[in-house]
Order: C-alpha cells, then structure tokens, then sequence
C-alpha cells in the first residue's frame, strides 16, 4: 500500500475498525500531525483513549473505539477557511447543522471548527468526522 497521504489513510482506517464493529484500529506511521488530530477526536468524543507506540521503526497508534463514527475523512485539498467562513464548510462537508466536527489547523494548533470560531481563528481545513 502507497502512503501517499499519511492523515487520509488514518482516517480511512478508523471508520473501516469502526464500521467492522472492532474495539481497536491500529495504523502506522504515527506522525504528530495525527496525534493532534486524534487528540481533538477524543476531546469530542468520537473515540477513547489512544496511546502513540514507539516499535523501533516509523511508530504506531493504538486506538479505542466507541462506536460513534458514521463518517471520517480527509479534506483534500487542504482549503483555507477565514474566521467567518466556517458555515459554508459545515454544509458542504457536515450532514446537517450541531452534527459532526470539522478538524483545522490553525497558528494555535489543531482546533475543531466550534473552538476556533469560539477563538475568532481561521486555518486549513484536515479533516471531518461525524
């Protein structure tokens, strides 16, 4: 398999473990990146706890899952959102309004779209999950 894009593949393999029904989803290599990004998907409970494995070679992460993922993906291209543009990402990439989050990667680190509207920041969008 090519890894053309890390965070892509991350994503693609939590909702697979997820809509197989599995408790874990284990995928390499760990970046920091995807720690952020799984960071932000457990403060917003879309997953359990995960921990960053260090096997000697490119890493791994070791995931628990709840059970709450319909749908989880990456933006590409990576669009830049102004402070006030938010809402026009929300229809195109969220089924309906208060439901799933968008993940941004903002000057002050990753963020889910409600925390930097909440902070009046924009950035780049990386990914949603709902």
């Amino acid at each position: 398999m090519a890894l053309m894009d890390p965070v892509s593949n991350a994503m693609i393999s939590i909702k697979n473990c997820e809509k197989a029904a599995r408790k874990e989803c284990i995928f390499r290599p760990a970046s920091k990146l995807l720690g952020r990004i799984l960071e932000v998907m457990a403060k917003n409970r879309y997953i359990g706890s995960f921990e960053a494995v260090n096997d000697g070679r490119e890493g791994l992460y070791r995931i628990k899952l709840n059970g709450k993922i319909n749908e989880c993906r990456a933006v590409k291209p990576r669009y830049t959102v102004k402070k006030d543009e938010f809402e026009k990402f929300e229809k195109r990439f969220l089924p309906s309004k208060d439901v799933g989050i968008l993940i941004v990667t903002t000057p002050e680190g990753v963020l889910s779209h409600k925390e930097a509207k909440e902070k009046r920041i924009g950035g780049r969008l990386l990914a949603f999950v709902y």
